[in-house]
């Protein structure tokens, strides 16, 4: 669960998330260990998976809507990098 308050700067909003306790045990944890804070590595793990989940929905557009596709030896040649 989390809840998104609508506190902002220019360039950022803050979000605030419920974790289940073993798991900001583990957070606090590697925080410590290395140095960095708790939100670094809650940002870290929401920007790769957003980069993951959008990289699925286009491919699956592209499954669902599929277009001109083009192989390898196409490729080269139309961009001059064909032997």
């Amino acid at each position: 669960m989390f809840m998104l308050y609508m506190y902002s700067t220019e360039s950022c909003i803050m979000l605030a998330v419920r974790l289940p306790a073993d798991i900001e045990t583990r957070l606090a944890a590697l925080a410590k260990e290395t140095g960095r804070t708790k939100t670094f590595y809650a940002r870290e793990a929401i920007l790769r998976y957003l980069e993951d989940m959008e990289d699925r929905y286009i491919a699956q557009r592209r499954l669902e809507k599929p277009g001109r596709r083009v192989s390898m030896k196409e490729a080269e040649a139309f961009l001059g990098l064909a032997d």
